[in-house]
């Protein structure tokens, strides 16, 4: 039987003067991407999903919503296959400057709903095109 590893993160977002705000981060690999990780013992899904976004980017949010789940089995050298979820939430940002950990990341920005989804496309990996577009419609945005 496969193990399973659960990550969580999140789509953040920030409204200020009408405008609203999507956070990308550029992963290690160059990548456009969320914040997200694993699970830690005795965490909530949810409490991974907020501590990874405040340790990757240094600001924290407030969930709002469940925005979908990613499952996929991938083939770890140790383990063999393993059945990966991640949960990604709809977070809205409440404190905190941007701050990448660079050790994980290379990058964190804010960008308008275009410019993100427009990057998401160009840069990002296509099982996370659906989560980007997802968020917007759930925050009012027309594709």
């Amino acid at each position: 039987m496969p193990e399973t590893e659960i990550s969580a993160g999140g789509i953040v977002y920030w409204r200020e003067a009408g405008e609203l705000r999507i956070q990308l981060i550029r992963d290690r690999y160059g990548r456009i991407s969320y914040a997200k990780g694993k699970r830690e013992p005795g965490e909530t899904v949810e409490q991974t999903a907020l501590r990874e976004i405040k340790e990757e980017t240094g600001v924290n949010g407030r969930i709002n919503e469940l925005i979908d789940i990613i499952a996929y089995t991938y083939r770890h050298p140790a383990h063999g296959a393993v059945n990966k979820e991640v949960h990604y939430y709809l977070v809205e940002y409440q404190s905190g400057e941007l701050k990448p950990q660079l050790e994980e990341i290379r990058s964190v920005d804010w960008y308008s709903p275009e410019e993100a989804l427009e990057n998401q496309m160009k840069f990002g990996y296509d099982n996370n095109d659906f989560i980007l577009e997802k968020a917007l419609v759930m925050l009012g945005v027309q594709l």
